[in-house]
């Protein structure tokens, strides 16, 4: 029996040259050993459409399956933002609209998510800039984070009418412990690069501020807020940022690939615990919260740039009013028309036009 050549095995997991996938919103190159995918949408502060996410899963399955790749890097165009999280703007256009899709919506969010955990490689977030929502829960899901001085981390949810219950609800007890993990989901405040280093959210804080030729290598709010306008001499510079998350990727690189794979496999086991105990009743009371009033009012406000009411909500569930749907519960009916299931709040019939009584 002839033995077949190696090199002429089929081989059903073979690499892909990283160019062939065509991809839209995300940037993907494989180059000595080191996969790199980078949200593009800086325009959108690298938040992440739909159409992102699949991209990002299919990328992260890529290199996954590629032996070539040792180390994958994730991170977002620009110096602005890492991620901010999914699109605020899609979410009040189409899923407020449909609540059933955002079911599917999250299917894709945990496949993404989920690729990142299950590659069998160490991935490595690097922070070029803001992680905010999603963003976050993106680099909680990462083993590595190497964050930029000027970067800050931040949760979204209860502001917006959301929850965060796509990685942070689940990890941040496990990170940082109970309470700072409830004063970051309750109170969604910036953490600034110095206190998610402190607090164990990332591994790496490396300066990315200059004045002139000189690096600020403890830079303060006002220095940042300077560099990221361009005034007074100040500039942002990622260069030490990317030379560091190299030097991560040059020592991963210096391990056995299997052994690799099965520490990153144990050391997963409480994430793993805690997500898959979770996400699928995550992924069903988002879909259904999605009907309510809540999201509705949050993104509406954050697409109209304007404080959300807060109080009104409150207000209405005092007097005994619905805060569940957004035009009141479905109890008025037309004495017209015969037109029932109409809302609470409505005066007029959307059937016949009639007033209702």
């Amino acid at each position: 029996m002839t033995a077949i050549p190696a090199t002429a095995r089929p081989r059903p997991f073979g690499p892909r040259p990283a160019e062939a996938y065509g991809f839209r919103d995300i940037l993907f190159a494989k180059d000595g050993g080191i996969a790199r995918i980078t949200i593009n949408r800086s325009a959108n502060y690298n938040a992440y459409s739909t159409g992102a996410l699949e991209e990002l899963a299919t990328a992260f399955r890529d290199a996954a399956f590629d032996d070539a790749v040792g180390v994958i890097v994730l991170t977002g165009a620009g110096e602005r933002a890492f991620c901010t999280g999914g699109d605020v703007k899609e979410y009040a256009a189409m899923y407020v609209a449909t609540p059933r899709d955002y079911w599917k919506y999250m299917s894709l969010f945990r496949a993404y998510i989920e690729s990142i955990l299950n590659t069998g490689k160490p991935v490595i977030a690097r922070i070029n800039g803001m992680a905010v929502g999603g963003g976050n829960e993106s680099q909680l899901a990462c083993d590595l984070s190497v964050m930029a001085q000027h970067a800050y981390l931040k949760q979204v949810g209860t502001h917006v009418g959301s929850v965060a219950c796509g990685g942070a609800t689940q990890w941040l007890p496990l990170v940082v412990g109970d309470k700072r993990a409830r004063e970051i989901l309750y109170l969604n405040e910036p953490i600034p690069a110095a206190k998610a280093l402190a607090w164990g959210l990332v591994n790496w804080v490396v300066p990315s501020v200059r004045r002139g030729e000189t690096w600020i290598e403890d830079a303060s709010p006002e220095q940042i807020a300077n560099a990221q306008r361009g005034v007074d001499g100040y500039r942002l510079d990622l260069s030490r940022l990317d030379a560091h998350v190299d030097d991560v990727a040059r020592r991963l690189l210096a391990s056995f690939a299997e052994c690799t794979r099965y520490t990153k496999q144990q050391t997963n086991f409480l994430k793993d615990f805690v997500w898959h105990s979770t996400v699928r009743h995550a992924q069903d009371w988002l879909a259904l919260h999605y009907a309510s009033w809540e999201p509705v009012e949050g993104m509406q406000a954050f697409v109209e740039k304007r404080a959300p009411r807060y109080a009104l909500l409150r207000e209405r569930a005092a007097r005994g009013e619905s805060t569940e749907s957004p035009w009141g519960a479905p109890v008025r009916a037309c004495e017209r028309c015969g037109a029932g299931n109409l809302p609470a709040d409505h005066h007029w019939c959307g059937a016949c036009g009639a007033p209702l009584s």
